[in-house]
């Protein structure tokens, strides 16, 4: 008689295992935080299943040029930013860790108002978030992480639906400098699909001043549907990976250098933006793709 496999337990049971040794980690401590406050265990256990549904249902991510990201050593990814909310930054970290082939972690580097924020500063951190200062950035480029940038800061995620995928200042060029002190390449990453997730038709000025924040946007569904208008519109996503452009030819005291710093910091700006609109030339709808 031919032995009969045992079957395979069902899907409920499998996640509860999942989930109760994940609780035993985290109640005998069996787990590690790194020196930036990036708790891998939490960030792949919770964090990442939590938001594969948007990214896979909500928002049908499609990755494009993945083959374009190093499976390991430092680089720089800088990309576009938009949807008046970040979803773009969470994004970007799902599609590399659930798409790549080495699975890599996206290092962030936020603005200080995200770390003040209450709840959603920790589990930033814990998420692999790091301040944007060069110090951090080239820290980690130099350990080998792959450290993501997006230079519009709030004046890209904040700027209105009228100026939708139109790039704005990409600052003094500080990433450029970081990249070439550690003499990692720059990848330039173009995301199509976060602008209309929000539209942002109008601002609160004096609500954003009392609450100290950069805007309060006033979109077609918030404040007037109150909680239900922050669910965001699904509007189909493209992030594509561009050409990594290689620094191998300069050397750390490049940095400093303001010309060079500002010729390769609009070259990158440059690159993201044709491929915007190359993009969206190819885009048929906005829902369905």
């Amino acid at each position: 008689m031919a032995a009969v496999p045992d079957p395979e337990p069902p899907a409920w049971e499998v996640g509860l295992e999942e989930v109760l040794r994940f609780l035993r980690r985290r109640l005998s401590g069996d787990y590690s935080v790194d020196e930036f406050g990036f708790d891998a265990d939490l960030a792949d256990k919770v964090l990442a299943p939590a938001l594969r549904p948007l990214y896979e249902r909500w928002f049908r991510v499609e990755t494009i040029g993945l083959h374009h990201v190093p499976d390991t050593g430092g680089a720089l990814v800088v990309a576009n930013h938009s949807g008046t909310l970040p979803l773009d930054a969470l994004m970007t970290i799902q599609a590399l860790h659930d798409e790549h082939p080495a699975a890599r972690r996206l290092r962030l580097l936020g603005a200080d108002l995200m770390f003040k924020l209450p709840v959603v500063g920790e589990l930033a951190r814990k998420n692999g978030a790091t301040l944007a200062c060069n110090a951090d950035a080239e820290r980690l480029m130099s350990s080998g992480e792959l450290v993501g940038v997006f230079p519009e800061g709030f004046k890209g995620i904040g700027k209105p639906f009228k100026d939708r995928y139109k790039l704005q200042r990409f600052g003094r060029g500080g990433f450029v400098s970081a990249a070439l002190r550690t003499g990692v390449p720059i990848i330039p990453c173009s995301i199509v699909g976060a602008e209309e997730t929000y539209p942002k038709i109008g601002d609160i000025a004096p609500l954003a001043r009392l609450l100290g924040a950069p805007y309060f946007p006033i979109t077609p569904t918030f404040p007037l549907l109150g909680p239900l208008g922050l669910v965001p519109l699904p509007s189909k996503w493209y992030i594509e990976f561009g050409e990594p452009i290689s620094l191998d030819a300069y050397t750390p005291a490049d940095a400093e250098d303001p010309m060079l710093v500002f010729n390769l910091t609009d070259q990158v700006r440059e690159t993201i933006q044709h491929t915007l609109y190359r993009l969206l030339s190819q885009r048929r709808n906005v829902f369905l793709g």
